[in-house]
């Protein structure tokens, strides 16, 4: 598995990356029934996760996976919490439903996102 080191800088910048994919999936949230917005919500709610789980990774580790695969990320994610790791893992159990699927995601998966992305939020805010 491939890392980098955390730093500062790096810490802050996954956070704001994490919050600013939060805060545009809280709006499209509002165009849920709209054609497509499903997919785009869950689709920022896993880029929201992946930047939160980089996050705690730094926080608790010093690192981040900064390889290709987001198993590594996940492995990496469960040595801190194997709980969080779930919720990271069942984000990207929906990023190529959400992305590359022909039917949209279900409103489930929506829910499902919307508590994996908070939930991720929340820890990496150190909350």
């Amino acid at each position: 598995m491939r890392t980098n080191l955390a730093t500062p800088d790096a810490q802050r910048g996954r956070l704001r990356k994490a919050l600013a994919f939060a805060d545009v999936a809280d709006i499209t949230s509002e165009f849920l029934s709209d054609d497509g917005v499903a997919d785009v919500f869950v689709s920022l709610a896993v880029l929201s996760g992946i930047a939160a789980a980089d996050v705690l990774c730094m926080s608790r580790l010093g690192e981040y996976a900064r390889g290709q695969s987001h198993d590594d990320a996940v492995r990496l994610l469960a040595r801190a919490d194997p709980k969080l790791a779930n919720h990271l893992r069942t984000l990207l159990s929906l990023k190529s439903k959400a992305e590359y699927a022909p039917l949209a995601v279900s409103g489930d998966d929506v829910t499902r996102a919307g508590r994996a992305m908070s939930a991720l939020l929340v820890a990496a805010r150190g909350g």
